[in-house]
């Protein structure tokens, strides 16, 4: 198209600016590839939609210059290959949320994950990008974990006009073209753009910023049946009568009212804690043991991505050191010989205070507590074909079927889609 007519795209413009995202984020190209521009008076700057078409203002293009076009590029593409619509569509019907309000309230949390690492490097930053800081935000958190620290107010009036499009937060636009339009990619192509760029981070790690090596993992390990059964466990065993709830004088009843003088404290209901105990036997593989991190994750977004609120247990015959979630870039998995899981459980409700669930992954060849521990659990088992006994005077024993575990307890299957 010709620049100089009115009303026009300046392709060669915006595709210089995509060369020059590619050539600032090399790990990206096949997304940035992927995404056909499409021209659209209606949009602010630029936006997307699920379908991986990017809708461009011509008058945008026009005023801006070509090295803060390709953070643009870079930015929107993030949207798409983070699953921003997909992940603000689950947290709306959880929360029961609805409205254009709470839609901009997801793309302005979108934008905090993925802006406080995707310029600076060759790309530079937009007049008016939201950072995390610029809300008193904390950085390298996720979508979900910011949602959970702002509301819209004061602070967040001049970015009203903010429109990253439906492929930011999942509601539709006028200019959408919807799944039947012109090229649009297929659900196929889209899996395939993320996991070739997913393969791209990890062949070189060191090329991508920590938020990008963290979606990569998570792409090559995309949630499965299971893991979704066991989240379902975590939040049904998390929103139980009685879980996370405490009296407190913060704000006291309604019934003080009644009585002058006398101050009655109200129930009130926090977020759940939840410890997870990690078999770590000899009889649990590495891989298993890998598997079992990727639970603590999905077990993490369960119970609203409060990482802060999750601890992770080793556990073969002893007891080992308890961990963090929050922050924490790797959890030692130390172990390796018999099993017993109750000085797990012991271990983890000693702890002050108090979880209110206990998840405990294991291969399931393991004594049980003889009683009901005081709060919520979720048993994850991994697959066995035979079970042998790894501990005491039997070990070695391919007779021995160790007991299942209690009936107290909510048992998923990993690797399959059976739960109890």
């Amino acid at each position: 198209m010709n620049a100089d007519a009115p009303g026009t795209l300046d392709l060669d413009k915006l595709f210089a600016a995509r060369l020059h995202a590619v050539r600032a984020r090399p790990y990206l190209a096949t997304a940035l590839f992927a995404l056909h521009p499409v021209e659209s008076p209606q949009v602010p700057t630029m936006a997307v939609d699920r379908h991986w078409r990017c809708y461009v203002s011509p008058s945008f293009v026009d005023r801006t210059p070509v090295e803060e076009l390709a953070g643009v590029w870079v930015h929107e593409v993030s949207h798409l290959l983070r699953d921003h619509h997909g992940r603000s569509d689950r947290f709306a019907r959880e929360h029961g949320l609805s409205g254009p309000g709470e839609r901009l309230r997801m793309n302005i949390a979108a934008d905090c994950e993925i802006n406080d690492d995707v310029f600076g490097d060759g790309l530079v930053c937009p007049e008016g990008a939201v950072e995390p800081d610029s809300l008193g935000l904390p950085t390298g958190e996720l979508m979900e974990e910011y949602l959970r620290r702002f509301r819209l107010g004061p602070n967040t009036l001049n970015l009203s006009w903010l429109d990253c499009g439906s492929g930011a937060d999942g509601l539709g636009r006028p200019w959408d073209l919807g799944p039947d339009g012109a090229h649009g990619l297929s659900e196929q192509e889209r899996d395939a753009v993320r996991f070739r760029v997913a393969q791209g981070i990890n062949g070189r790690p060191g090329d991508a910023p920590k938020g990008w090596r963290r979606w990569a993992e998570e792409a090559f390990h995309p949630p499965l049946p299971w893991r979704e059964l066991l989240g379902a466990a975590v939040r049904s065993a998390a929103s139980d009568g009685g879980v996370g709830e405490d009296y407190s004088y913060g704000r006291p009843a309604r019934r003080s009212a009644a009585l002058p003088g006398v101050v009655l404290p109200s129930l009130r209901r926090r977020p759940p804690r939840v410890s997870v105990v990690i078999d770590t036997s000899g009889s649990v593989s590495d891989a298993e043991l890998g598997s079992a991190l990727l639970e603590v994750t999905a077990i993490s977004r369960a119970v609203g991505g409060r990482r802060d609120l999750v601890t992770v247990l080793p556990c073969d015959a002893a007891a080992h050191m308890v961990h963090t979630l929050c922050r924490a870039e790797g959890i030692p998995l130390m172990g390796g010989g018999g099993t017993d899981l109750r000085t797990g459980f012991a271990k983890a409700l000693r702890a002050t205070p108090r979880p209110d669930v206990v998840v405990v992954l294991t291969d399931g060849q393991t004594p049980w507590p003889d009683t009901r521990p005081p709060c919520r659990t979720v048993v994850g088992l991994f697959p066995r074909q035979r079970t042998v006994r790894p501990w005491g005077e039997s070990e070695g024993d391919d007779d021995y079927v160790p007991d299942s575990p209690p009936d107290w307890a909510r048992v998923v299957h990993i690797g399959s889609t059976a739960t109890v």
